[in-house]
């Protein structure tokens, strides 16, 4: 063994990875990112100012002109979003690709130096086998020999440091990959749904290019319109109010039935009508699935078929909604409530905990039992059976109460929108600027409600 190569060895040992390679933080690598973040940031710049447009017009007088300029910024800002959105999910999958590169840089590092400890074992195997009549017949003095031995424990001692930090960093960047992956997949999910939004804007720039052919251009004839709409909406009781997975159901109805939600909870009827019209409007073909194909077959599959036998109902016959291209389906009734969350306001609980949410074993298997003492829907309609998600004015009460919850009873348009975020999106990612769409469009139908609710007031 020479000391060149014992000094190689040494070098080769402590030179420990910090995490990232070379191939990771390349040039080309550094100024695709740098590229990617300098659009994103102009994206977000240029949906301010749409949202800045938005903010003014909605303060103008009502005219053609101003809501012509509405639909045309909202559709632009929409546009915008889908576009960051892309541009977020290509940036988190190069970030993805480098993590699994490194890991694989990990490995062969790992390897090596696996390879480089047992050749160092051999070798001072070789030497702890060296004879004195060979050390004597060898031209080597005493403290090269001494030498070598302290070196090569210095070495396997940098050598099995190493392997715990190429461990360690292999795991840590794993974990980051996995984190990755999980973000990606929920602004995939996103994409998803703001497309469905786009598409929800389009058709209304097309009824309103309906009108634009109507009135051609002419703000008198477009005031007039909108006066023989006011008087039409004061018969707005004799309209149905459709509801997702229901029979339709007058308006007048729907309205008592916020109305009384509204005295329970204080939260105001038209944002609770708001909510259900944003559900109801959101993808196409919802209520024609099944919970075997499309329901969360642990998270709440064993629900539902509790809330179906408690019922009395066929749960291979009740709709659902169909699982979308994001996520999972299995939804139920006007409130589009999914099982699990719907066992906390119909008196479900999980029997190992005696209440709704999972189970002592972390899981929604259950067993499920129904707890009439625990049924607030029912409690607060004064009902004397269980109460019923594909019921309206079940669905409606359990609205109101989930959105008393959010926050939305404080009044103000800004809690009234965090509320309807929290409804769409929980609490933890309520304030994620992907969301906004969702609450922005519950403001709007809460609008629309309001009129109608104060024409007829009238």
């Amino acid at each position: 063994m020479t000391r060149f190569f014992v000094a190689m060895l040494v070098l080769f040992a402590v030179a420990v990875p910090a995490v990232l390679f070379a191939a990771a933080t390349s040039d080309d690598v550094l100024r695709h990112r740098a590229g990617l973040e300098a659009q994103l940031a102009q994206l977000e710049r240029e949906i301010a100012e749409q949202a800045g447009v938005l903010q003014g017009k909605q303060k103008e007088r009502q005219s053609l002109e101003r809501d012509v300029a509405i639909l045309d910024a909202e559709i632009q800002k929409a546009k915008l979003s889908i576009k960051a959105r892309d541009l977020t999910i290509q940036s988190l999958t190069d970030n993805i690709g480098e993590k699994a590169d490194t890991i694989v840089a990990l490995d062969e590092k790992l390897t090596r130096e696996k390879q480089s400890l047992a050749s160092i074992f051999r070798k001072t195997n070789e030497i702890d086998d060296y004879s004195l009549v060979e050390f004597l017949l060898s031209a080597r003095n005493v403290s090269d020999f001494y030498e070598d031995l302290d070196s090569f424990a210095a070495i396997k001692t940098n050598l099995q440091k190493s392997f715990v930090v190429i461990e360690g960093t292999k795991v840590e960047t794993a974990e980051e990959k996995a984190t990755l992956e999980e973000r990606r997949i929920e602004e995939e999910e996103l994409r998803g749904l703001q497309v469905l939004e786009q598409q929800k804007i389009v058709k209304q720039q097309k009824e309103r290019q309906s009108i634009l052919n109507v009135t051609k251009g002419q703000e008198a004839v477009y005031q007039n319109i909108l006066k023989a709409k006011q008087k039409s909406a004061a018969q707005i009781r004799s309209e149905l109010f459709a509801f997702r997975d229901s029979a339709a159901i007058p308006f007048g109805t729907a309205l008592d039935y916020a109305n009384l939600a509204s005295q329970k909870t204080g939260v105001r009827p038209a944002l609770i009508l708001g909510v259900l019209k944003q559900e109801t409007d959101l993808g196409a073909n919802l209520g024609s699935g099944t919970y075997l194909r499309d329901m969360h077959p642990t998270r709440d599959v064993p629900v539902y078929l509790k809330i179906t036998e408690v019922l009395g109902y066929n749960p291979s016959s009740m709709p659902v909604s169909k699982q979308p291209s994001y996520g999972w389906g299995g939804a139920m009734g006007p409130g589009q409530f999914i099982p699990s969350t719907w066992a906390c306001y119909g008196g479900f609980v999980n029997v190992t905990t005696g209440r709704c949410g999972k189970g002592k074993d972390g899981t929604y298997k259950g067993p499920w039992e129904y707890q009439e003492s625990k049924d607030v829907v029912r409690r607060n309609l004064g009902k004397s059976t269980a109460s019923d998600p594909w019921a309206p004015q079940d669905a409606i009460m359990a609205t109101a109460l989930l959105m008393k919850e959010n926050g939305a009873a404080a009044g103000t348009a800004a809690a009234e929108r965090l509320a309807a975020l929290r409804y769409f999106a929980g609490w933890g990612n309520a304030n994620k600027s992907a969301y906004a769409f969702y609450g922005e469009g519950v403001m709007d139908n809460a609008e629309y409600f309001q009129n109608q609710i104060n024409i007829l007031g009238n």
